[in-house]
């Protein structure tokens, strides 16, 4: 019978989660700790950004400054905590030099929120809001500006208002054919 693993949450300096991870990735590999840490993660979701009117998909992280490792308790000890501690930019383990496990609770709410992102369905970093004044980049309104009466985030559709010949047009949009107004 194998034992149940149990996922252990490492604080770090803030932006150096990734060349972090790298090293303790290494550091399993080198010293043959595959069978006893199973993963390590930064908890990221996929976020968007319309720039230059092209979607700009970037990785964000949910919880900066930590990292979570995955292993079997009973193997998690001593050395490996030690070396993992002792990584640059690492500050200390959940529980200091006896990490203290995440309820599993907490990390099925946690890895939840980083499958949904893996699932493609992005979040905009930037949403348009209703009223929100934006200009049209595309299409046979291109260099029109407009003001946003409704949005539609599942078909990423936009309804503009836009003033031709002095009265107020609707427009129907898609997010790529707008910007925001700077």
């Amino acid at each position: 019978m194998s034992e149940e693993k149990k996922w252990y949450s490492l604080r770090v300096i803030s932006g150096k989660e990734r060349k972090i991870k790298e090293r303790i990735e290494l550091e399993i590999q080198r010293s043959k700790w595959a069978d006893f840490i199973t993963s390590v993660l930064v908890p990221s979701e996929k976020v968007y950004k319309i720039r230059n009117g092209k979607k700009v998909i970037q990785d964000r992280n949910i919880l900066p400054g930590y990292i979570l490792i995955e292993a079997i308790p009973s193997k998690f000890s001593g050395e490996m905590i030690t070396s993992i501690a002792n990584i640059p930019n690492v500050i200390h383990f959940l529980g200091k030099n006896n990490p203290i496990p995440m309820r599993q609770s907490e990390a099925n709410r946690m890895l939840g929120k980083i499958d949904e992102s893996q699932e493609g369905a992005e979040a905009m970093i930037e949403p348009f809001i209703v009223g929100e004044t934006v200009k049209i980049i595309d299409g046979p309104f291109n260099d029109f500006v407009g003001d946003i009466k409704e949005i539609n985030e599942e078909k990423k559709k936009l309804k503009v208002i836009v003033k031709i010949f002095g009265r107020g047009t609707e427009v129907e949009l898609n997010f790529m054919q707008v910007e925001k107004q700077t």
